[in-house]
């Protein structure tokens, strides 16, 4: 059992990647994020969807998504993101199955 000050620490951690992707590096793509690293800001957001279920907090996927990002999806999309070329989407299907699965 991680001690209080890990869980601050950890806690801080997460935040810092969350203002590191939100603010900092607006300009990676999600695609890309997923193609090369296995997961991305809509991972993140569904993990912290997972944690609270098992807390028995239920937060939807739109509503997780907008505490993430601090936006809406649409908001983000209109403002961040940028269509895929044909590369990153067939490098996406290979991604998404190794890492997120079929659902």
């Amino acid at each position: 059992m991680p001690s209080q000050t890990e869980i601050e620490l950890q806690a801080a951690a997460f935040r810092r990647l969350q203002k590191h992707l939100m603010e900092d590096r607006t300009d990676v793509q999600n695609i890309d994020m997923m193609n090369l690293a296995g997961f991305c800001r809509n991972c993140l957001s569904r993990w912290y969807q997972e944690a609270a279920a098992e807390k028995g907090i239920e937060i939807g996927k739109d509503e997780a998504r907008e505490l993430f990002y601090g936006m809406t999806m649409a908001e983000w999309k209109a403002n961040y993101q940028t269509d895929a070329t044909d590369d990153q989407r067939k490098a996406f299907e290979t991604a998404f199955k190794q890492n997120v699965g079929t659902s």
